[in-house]
């Protein structure tokens, strides 16, 4: 069975994303049914968006489960053969989803197909080998893992695979950061393939899926769990002395950081400071457990 937009789910994992989301949801066709995790277990979120769009299902999460368990919680409740992972500050552009229906017909076999991010400077996606493919290319091109804002799953393939089976598609040990790498890992070890559609187009807005209101709050948060899932990456895949020597100087270079500001820049003190925390936590092998306290 090929992609089409009655075998196409969308899931967006939201945080206090209220201010951007209805963009992205408005740019996804009402053809596509369409599967909202919130992480932040707002009724009156769950309310309004369920109201105001007919074809979104909003599941309130308990606690903040993070992006690899809340796509897995949505991805539980997908019907579909295929389903797009998106953040909430992602844009789709008029044919994104119709050229990746065009173009996956003429792919033999994948696992996952991703859009191209409109933002040459930054690419979407990495390949074996350093560099990027010319944005003249218009043919799908194998890369080795894409980024996790915007990336289609073949569901019914991936199914077949021992390890993903019952849902197991992210590590639910990633908080935030690399769980898509490591998912496009996996399949790499079980030889699977994975595409970039040139023709397919996204804008993501970048850092822009909470409130900015809560910018410091969440600039904190990136910092603690940017380290610690490349430790935890790192020693999954590659072993704890890879981890260890990887990330040790950035973990030395933040606690020198953190002393310096400490006597001028109380933010970037702490900014720092959580940073140097990530690797530490992960060092002892700890929980990426480190939650901002937002009030709602």
């Amino acid at each position: 069975m090929s992609i089409s937009r009655q075998t196409l789910s969308a899931v967006i994992v939201s945080y206090k994303s209220d201010q951007v989301i209805h963009e992205c949801i408005k740019s996804i066709s009402n053809e596509i049914k369409i599967i909202v995790v919130d992480n932040s277990n707002d009724k009156n979120f769950k309310e309004n968006i369920e109201e105001k769009y007919s074809n979104v299902k909003c599941i309130l999460s308990s606690t903040n489960l993070g992006m690899g368990a809340g796509n897995n919680l949505g991805l539980r409740h997908v019907e579909t053969d295929y389903a797009i992972i998106l953040n909430p500050d992602v844009i789709l552009k008029k044919d994104t989803i119709q050229e990746i229906i065009n173009e996956s017909s003429k792919i033999n076999s994948f696992s996952i197909l991703a859009p191209l991010s409109d933002d040459f400077k930054y690419p979407n996606y990495k390949l074996d080998k350093k560099g990027f493919i010319s944005t003249n290319n218009n043919n799908p091109f194998k890369v080795k893992s894409v980024d996790g804002f915007a990336m289609v799953l073949n569901l019914t393939r991936i199914n077949q695979i021992k390890n993903f089976r019952n849902h197991n598609y992210f590590d639910e040990n990633f908080f935030m950061y690399l769980e898509n790498d490591d998912l496009c890992k996996r399949l790499n070890d079980h030889n699977e393939n994975i595409f970039i559609i040139p023709k397919s187009r996204i804008k993501h807005l970048g850092g822009k899926a909470v409130n900015e209101e809560y910018s410091y709050q969440i600039e904190l948060s990136r910092n603690w769990h940017w380290i610690w899932s490349k430790f935890y990456f790192n020693k999954k895949h590659y072993g704890f002395l890879i981890a260890l020597l990887s990330g040790f100087p950035t973990f030395l270079s933040a606690i020198l950081k953190s002393m310096f500001y400490s006597f001028t820049n109380k933010k970037k003190k702490d900014i720092y400071y959580y940073r140097a925390l990530g690797y530490f936590n992960a060092l002892l092998g700890r929980k990426s457990n480190f939650r901002v306290k937002i009030n709602n």
